[in-house]
């Protein structure tokens, strides 16, 4: 649980890569998977589908909408996205969010500009998401500040956001460790 009472989880870690030079055979393969998916590639996907349906499946999510954060432009969201999000709802029994968010032009990335304001780029359907349950996913998180911003967002919109997933979470690491 965070400081706001939201649960938030993460199925692996990801090495940054200025360290990953030392990391075991096994983050290392974690690391390229995690980069094959935010690329879209299929295998990604897929395998990245599964393991989230597999950690989600003793939950009960027919009433809960999954959603994905918005990329830094439409195009990259969908490549990440939307076969995912396919996967996942079919696999869990959750309700697909992804149509119903929207990225309007592009942003700087977040791990390039270090900007985490809430994306005035973002359009929900505040309709469709108004006093709804809501899980939302992400790729990586480093610092959470994303999701909350993020959460912020969809709570304004009438949502409900109970969990924040990630497939990763950024190791941190001090200077000793690498001694």
């Amino acid at each position: 649980m965070d400081k706001q009472g939201i649960f938030k989880y993460a199925l692996m870690s990801y090495i940054p890569q200025k360290y990953l030079r030392h990391a075991s055979f096994e983050a290392q393969e974690a690391d390229r998977l995690i980069i094959d998916f935010k690329s879209g590639r299929k295998y990604a996907t897929e395998r990245v589908s599964k393991l989230f349906a597999k950690t989600l499946s003793l939950m009960d999510l027919k009433d809960t909408i999954i959603v994905c954060i918005p990329a830094s432009c439409q195009q990259t969201y969908t490549r990440r996205f939307r076969k995912f999000s396919e996967n996942v709802c079919a696999k869990t029994g959750a309700i697909n969010g992804f149509d119903h968010i929207k990225v309007i032009g592009k942003r700087e990335k977040v791990h390039i500009s270090g900007e985490h304001a809430a994306e005035d780029n973002v359009w929900i359907d505040t309709d469709f998401f108004q006093g709804k349950r809501i899980l939302i996913i992400d790729d990586i998180c480093t610092t959470g500040r994303t999701s909350d911003d993020f959460r912020e967002k969809m709570e304004q919109a009438g949502a409900h956001v109970r969990m924040a997933m990630f497939l990763a979470k950024t190791k941190q690491f001090k200077k000793k460790q690498l001694n």
